[in-house]
């Protein structure tokens, strides 16, 4: 019944501000009639020879020690792991924590976005991109793997890439944001952190 359920501490300050906050969902096309339907595209890549053996003898381990453990603890292995095949699927080099850029060396970059299905699927996706003059917004869950791919784009494609991330300082987002806005074509590609661009931006 209505009555037995808990009044909320809260509504009270919701009576009070409902008619000053406007929630805009994307859904609802009476707010926001100019935006296109999303489309979404799955592009499927191979993982690369390092990265298959790396899956594989990660779902061995995994196996293995599932079968010596029970409850909780096998729920935080299936976690642990999820999160080891993002990484192997990313970049090897993001599982073994050697993910640091390697500073004006073209060859040793070209070399690591080799090594990685996912990350030459993009270059080819970004590729594309730039042949019709059109701009993208690649996110990633990992800043580690930001500052690789940032890397990796500006040498395979030889133009400009922003980051942005969790430790961006704040006077310099807003820099960052109208840089890729710019009129004048401004910045073609722009890699975020989900943390950070994935809520709040306006691009």
């Amino acid at each position: 019944r209505l009555a037995d359920r808990p009044v909320s501490p809260y509504a009270p300050l919701r009576d009070l501000v409902r008619p000053y906050i406007l929630r805009r969902l994307k859904t609802d096309k009476s707010i926001i009639v100019d935006l296109p339907d999303k489309t979404e595209v799955k592009a499927f890549c191979p993982l690369g020879r390092r990265q298959a053996a790396l899956y594989a003898q990660a779902v061995e381990d995994l196996g293995r020690q599932l079968e010596a453990a029970d409850g909780m603890q096998r729920r935080g292995l299936v976690l642990a792991f999820l999160m080891r095949l993002k990484q192997i699927c990313n970049h090897p080099a993001q599982l073994s924590g050697d993910a640091a850029v390697p500073a004006g060396n073209g060859n040793a970059l070209a070399a690591l976005s080799k090594r990685s299905g996912k990350s030459m699927r993009l270059i080819t996706m970004l590729e594309e991109v730039l042949a019709t003059g059109e701009k993208a917004l690649i996110f990633t869950q990992f800043r580690q793997m930001g500052h690789l791919l940032t890397a990796m784009i500006q040498n395979e494609l030889d133009c400009e890439t922003l980051f942005l991330h969790g430790g961006t300082p704040a006077n310099k987002r807003q820099h960052l944001i109208d840089r890729f806005q710019a009129h004048d074509g401004g910045v073609p590609f722009f890699v975020l952190s989900l943390k950070a661009g994935g809520l709040g931006l306006n691009l």
